[in-house]
């Protein structure tokens, strides 16, 4: 089975590199035709190409990273390298997306003569291109922010190269110059909205946010149902990376259920387990007589 596992990453690796390659060459020929076209759009779409070239060299590098063990000094493992590799992405998504922005409102002022012909080649070419990246990436994207901010860029340029071919050929038969710079825009708020909705959701995990859509209220209220508890206060939950959630609290039982002690732990983690899928819980119990005291306030910060 570990060998199936260790076979798959290694196909998943490969996977990565080959994207990385295919995408390089796709940037070399789309900005060289963009420039003899004069279309901003596909040296829009070379430029993202370029960073989703080297987005997915991250994420093979992250990837890889992630894998390691836990040591000494990395007592959680390497896991959220993945979480890095995907901020270095997203962030410079944005400033590119940024960057679009300014180039197409430069060319609604200032129009340049543009050879539609060329726009729809390159842009067709890119277009299978960025396809085949698409379905390399597809399965590895299910399991991974970092892979699927690559997923999402690639998937991105897949619709902006067609929206490209589009132009090239409102350009090419209607003389419709406009519509390069009109493309452009809309190229680069896509790539904004893209982005920042992934920014968040990895930013929120490396804040140590608690997990989306997990109500604490609703935890908190069905772990003190269970017999023998009075109540839960100094409560955290966070995520590792978005597979693996960790939990601690301070668990206050009554006084007569001292001797059930063990017996209340296995019953508050199979619950944390199979109703909140938080694999990782530390539980530290106190009695009533005995409680320390940050009384009821449920989430108190850690000091």
């Amino acid at each position: 089975m570990s060998h199936h596992h260790h076979s798959h990453e290694e196909t998943s690796d490969r996977g990565l590199l080959w994207a990385v390659v295919i995408n390089l060459g796709l940037s070399i020929f789309e900005f060289t035709a963009g420039i003899i076209a004069g279309s901003t759009a596909l040296m829009a779409d070379a430029l993202h190409n370029t960073n989703d070239a080297t987005a997915l060299l991250i994420a093979f590098i992250a990837r890889r990273i992630s894998r390691k063990g836990a040591d000494r000094e990395y007592t959680f493992g390497y896991r959220r390298a993945e979480l890095i590799g995907a901020m270095i992405q997203l962030t410079a998504l944005i400033l590119i997306g940024l960057y679009f922005l300014y180039e197409g409102v430069i060319r609604f002022l200032n129009p340049e003569t543009i050879l539609g012909g060329w726009m729809m080649a390159a842009s067709g070419v890119a277009l299978v291109v960025d396809l085949g990246t698409v379905w390399l990436l597809w399965a590895m994207s299910k399991g991974s922010l970092n892979v699927k901010a690559a997923f999402l860029h690639n998937l991105t340029d897949a619709t902006a190269s067609l929206a490209v071919m589009a132009g090239g050929a409102a350009v090419y038969w209607l003389s419709w110059n406009w519509v390069d710079p009109a493309l452009t825009l809309l190229i680069a708020g896509y790539i904004l909205y893209m982005s920042i909705g992934l920014i968040k959701r990895t930013s929120k995990i490396l804040m140590q946010a608690a997990p989306e859509g997990l109500d604490l209220e609703q935890l908190k209220t069905e772990a003190e149902n269970i017999e023998g508890v009075c109540e839960l206060h100094h409560i955290h939950i966070w995520e590792l990376d978005e597979h693996h959630r960790s939990f601690e609290s301070h668990i206050v039982i009554s006084d007569e259920s001292i001797l059930q002690q063990d017996t209340i732990k296995s019953e508050i983690k199979a619950l944390l387990k199979e109703r909140f899928q938080i694999g990782h819980s530390t539980l530290e119990f106190e009695t009533q007589s005995k409680a320390c005291s940050e009384g009821n306030n449920s989430f108190i910060p850690a000091h």
